[in-house]
């Protein structure tokens, strides 16, 4: 129950020069949770010394990780974790005020048009090249170079909103868009790549085949949509002098792909004044590992 005579008097004493009794305080207000954000918003616009504003800010932030982290274990703990609703909890890191709900009716517009283009008679390649056609042609949704100088190209509303998106982007909103459309493809282990196997109708996910490979018909490039062949990969991994192996080939959980996402976007904050962001993105990936 929120207790708002004391939150008031806690609110009095943030300016607290003492940074004991000030930590005493923060200590206090942030068991309320993220119930007390809009409060504490209120405080920063009607405040006008520097460092106190600087307080509420880092107490405004603490909140929405802490709230996030509580979302995260609950996506985890689910009985089948969404992919995109993992994708939505990751951009809520960096924009915490975006309009999640504004993804997701882009998502469903995204799918209702490549559903209308497919039937039961396309080959799976067929099918890849109607996703490639509607998501890079006609919503003219762009691949871009990752590039850890800009976070924001990591995440979901990347392509969805700003129509580029990087490979971890654009590959998490294909994988997602033939997991709603039922379509035989998954997001698959390839090292330093983000790439969507599509299997053999008779491949079975909770299958645990000692060569999953011989169960791909062939691969999609995230990033553009782009086919490939098993030739193309064998050498790739000749180049990249990397010994290819079963578990390459395996399906991705939904769980261990938002965890690989968390990592990479986290190498984007390696500057001293973003090192903390860094931090806070390894620890929410360390909370889905199994």
């Amino acid at each position: 129950m929120v207790n708002e005579k004391e939150i008031k008097a806690l609110f009095n004493l943030i300016d607290d020069p003492d940074e004991e009794v000030f930590n005493t305080i923060q200590d206090r207000l942030l068991v309320y949770g993220a119930p007390i954000i809009p409060d504490l918003e209120n405080l920063w616009e009607n405040t006008l010394d520097e460092s106190t504003l600087e307080r509420i800010e880092l107490m405004i932030y603490k909140l929405r990780l802490q709230d996030l982290k509580d979302a995260f274990l609950q996506w985890k703990s689910s009985p089948s974790p969404s992919l995109f609703e993992g994708a939505l909890l990751v951009n809520k890191f960096q924009f915490p005020e975006l309009a999640i709900d504004t993804l997701r009716h882009q998502m469903e517009k995204i799918r209702r048009n490549i559903w209308l283009e497919l039937n039961n008679y396309l080959t799976p390649l067929e099918q890849a090249n109607v996703l490639r056609n509607i998501l890079f042609n006609y919503y003219q949704i762009k691949g871009v170079e990752v590039n850890y100088e800009k976070p924001e190209e990591f995440l979901i509303s990347a392509p969805l909103q700003f129509k580029k998106g990087n490979a971890f982007a654009n590959t998490i909103l294909y994988a997602e868009l033939c997991h709603q459309l039922e379509i035989q493809a998954a997001f698959i282990n390839i090292p330093k790549q983000c790439i969507v196997a599509f299997y053999t109708p008779d491949w079975d996910p909770a299958e645990n085949y000692p060569h999953p490979q011989e169960y791909i018909q062939f691969y999609v490039e995230g990033t553009t949509g782009h086919p490939f062949s098993q030739k193309d990969l064998d050498q790739y991994f000749t180049r990249s002098n990397i010994e290819p192996k079963n578990l390459y080939y395996k399906q991705l959980s939904n769980v261990r792909i938002i965890n690989k996402h968390l990592l990479e976007l986290a190498k984007c904050f390696t500057s001293p004044i973003l090192q903390y962001k860094q931090k806070d993105l390894t620890d929410i990936a360390n909370l889905l590992e199994d």
